[in-house]
C-alpha cells in the first residue's frame, strides 16, 4: 500500500498502544509524506506532522472534523476497555458499538474503500476455555468488552465483503510491558510481574506456576499493526477476523527469564492461585493461528526475546 499523500487516522492516540503507534509511523518510512490525524479525548502537544482532533468520536462534529477529506488508512484502538465496560455497560456500548458503527459509517467509501484495523481481542473467547484455540474456534465472550469486539468483528467483515471498507479485525492478546499499569485491572499483575525485578520488590502472582498466558511485547504488537495497515489487499481473502501469533508462556518460565535478566534482584515472587482470575488469565490454552501465520504476522520467537523487547 503507497501511504505517501494518504490521510491516516488513528483513535485511541493517547493511550497506551496508540501513542506508541503513532511515534512508530512518524518515524517509519512507509508513512513518510502521509498526513496523520490523531484522535483522543484529550491529546497532549505532539510532532508538527500530526493533525489532532480531541474529543469523542461519537460526536457527529468531532467525528466529521476526524475524517475530513477522507480517510484513506484508519486504526481504531479507542475504546472502553475491559473492567472500565463492566462498571458501565451504558457507556461501553454507547463508544463500542454505536460509535464505532457511525465511525465504520463515516469512512466507508464504494470506490477505493478504505484499509480500516480494528483492535480486537483474544477477550472474544471466554472462560472456561476450550482445550486448543485456532481460527475456527466458536467465540464465546464472558465479558461485555469481548462481546462487544466480538460484535464490531462481524461488521468489519460484513462491510468488506460489501466492498465499503478493506478492512482487518486483529486480536490482540496481553500486551507487554505498560508501565505503572492500573491495579484496579484485573491483568494488572501481567505488567507488573515485568517492574518487579527491576525494583527489587516481591510481588504475589494470582495464578499457578504452571499456569499460562497468551503474551505478545509491545514492539512486536506495533509491527503487528503496521502490517496490517501495510498489507496488499490482494493477499487477504475473505476471512477479515482472526487472533495475531502469541507465545502461550508458562508463568515459571516467565519468572525464571525475568530472574536470569536481573540475577542480583531479591526480588521474591510467590504464586497464589485466585481461581476467578486463574481461570482468565492463568489457564489460556495452546493457540494456533494459522491465517495470521500465512499473512505474515509473527510473535516474538521465545520468551527471553519477549522479555527482552517487553522491557
Amino acid at each position: 500500500m503507497i501511504l505517501s499523500g494518504r490521510h491516516v487516522l488513528i483513535t485511541g492516540a493517547a493511550g497506551f498502544v496508540g501513542s506508541r503507534l503513532v511515534e512508530r509511523l512518524l518515524a517509519d518510512p512507509a508513512f513518510a509524506g502521509a498526513r496523520i490525524t490523531v484522535n483522543d479525548l484529550a491529546l497532549p502537544a505532539r510532532d508538527d506532522r500530526l493533525r489532532a482532533v480531541a474529543g469523542d468520536f461519537g460526536d457527529p462534529a468531532v467525528r466529521a472534523e476526524m475524517i475530513a477529506g477522507g480517510v484513506d488508512l484508519l486504526y481504531h484502538i479507542g475504546g472502553v476497555l475491559g473492567g472500565a465496560a463492566e462498571a458501565d455497560p451504558a457507556l461501553a456500548r454507547r463508544v463500542n458499538i454505536d460509535a464505532t458503527l457511525s465511525l465504520l459509517d463515516a469512512v466507508r467509501r464504494d470506490a477505493n474503500p478504505p484499509r480500516v484495523v480494528f483492535a480486537s481481542s483474544i477477550a472474544v473467547f471466554g472462560s472456561p476455555f476450550p482445550a486448543h484455540i485456532d481460527d475456527d474456534t466458536h467465540l464465546n465472550p464472558s465479558m461485555i468488552y469481548g462481546a462487544q469486539k466480538a460484535m464490531i468483528e462481524v461488521a468489519v467483515e460484513q462491510m468488506s465483503a460489501r466492498g465499503w471498507i478493506d478492512g482487518l479485525a486483529v486480536r490482540l492478546p496481553g500486551i507487554v510491558v505498560k508501565p505503572g499499569a492500573d491495579a484496579r485491572m484485573k491483568s494488572a499483575f501481567l505488567n507488573r510481574v515485568f517492574e518487579v525485578f527491576g525494583e527489587g520488590a516481591d510481588l504475589t502472582l494470582p495464578v499457578s506456576p504452571d499456569g499460562t498466558t497468551w503474551l505478545l511485547s509491545l514492539p512486536a504488537c506495533l509491527d503487528a499493526l503496521v502490517h496490517a495497515g501495510t498489507l496488499p489487499a490482494e493477499r487477504i481473502g475473505a476471512r477479515r477476523a482472526f487472533t495475531l501469533p502469541a507465545q502461550n508462556v508458562v508463568f515459571s518460565e516467565l519468572v525464571s527469564s525475568l530472574r536470569a535478566r536481573w540475577p542480583d534482584s531479591p526480588t521474591t515472587i510467590a504464586f497464589t492461585p485466585e481461581p476467578e482470575l486463574e481461570a482468565q488469565f492463568g489457564r489460556q490454552p495452546p493457540l494456533t493461528t494459522a491465517c495470521a501465520d500465512q499473512l505474515g504476522f509473527k510473535h516474538d520467537g521465545d520468551v527471553a526475546t519477549l522479555v527482552a523487547r517487553a522491557l
